[in-house]
């Protein structure tokens, strides 16, 4: 019998190759408000995390109507381009497999909601998961609230739980939550940032995750 009944994924950075897209609307965004341009490695660490934390983080010492407009200018650039953001390569075909052999599958994202159901509904993944929690709809990450409130849902027990994600916010969700956790070093964080965190495994592609996951979950 498999350890894990429910696997809940990251969505961006993980299932979707949408990590660059990311990066380019905060530093456009940025540079549209005359802010400091933050590197592409700053902007992609925050990628996760909610509003006032990756606010706080790239533009530090705004005042909250200054972040609500680099928020409105973010939103404004990502939906304009977001369906240049593919899958990854094999994704669809490892969350099939889960299935086929009964496994549960959820998603614990940093997007809002309505972010997410366009992705679920664009992407045509919305089927392979019977429950989704995003940013705005509690505590952001690393709280342990999304995967709290999706345990409660579905009434699995946290040591029959498994995290997958690209970042450490993930890997601190995960551990916050009482989980484990899997990493992925194709999104986001990269392998050494993300091997400094507790995981049980870092996949550096689809198919090594789809590999991991069939011996293991």
């Amino acid at each position: 019998m498999s350890r894990y009944e429910l696997v809940i994924f990251d969505w961006d950075g993980t299932i979707m190759d949408s990590t660059g897209l990311i990066a380019w609307c905060i530093q456009e965004s940025c540079r549209e408000m005359g802010l400091p341009v933050p590197p592409e490695s700053e902007a992609k660490w925050v990628i996760g995390l909610g509003f006032i934390q990756s606010v706080e983080h790239v533009a530090p010492g705004l005042d909250r109507e200054r972040q609500l407009a680099l928020a409105e200018s973010y939103r404004r650039h990502f939906v304009a381009r977001e369906h240049e953001a593919p899958l990854y390569e094999g994704i669809t075909g490892l969350l099939a497999g889960l299935r086929e052999r009964d496994r549960r599958l959820a998603v614990a994202t940093g997007k809002a909601r309505r972010g997410l159901d366009r992705a679920l509904a664009a992407s045509g993944l919305g089927p392979f998961f019977e429950a989704t929690r995003c940013a705005d709809e509690g505590f952001p990450k690393p709280h342990p609230d999304m995967i709290l409130r999706l345990l409660e849902e579905t009434g699995v027990e946290p040591s029959r739980a498994l995290m997958i994600g690209d970042t450490t916010h993930d890997l601190e969700l995960a551990a916050n939550a009482g989980v484990d956790a899997v990493a992925v070093s194709y999104g986001a964080h990269g392998e050494e940032l993300l091997r400094a965190r507790a995981a049980r495994h870092c996949a550096a592609s689809v198919a090594e995750l789809a590999l991991w996951l069939q011996r293991h979950a």
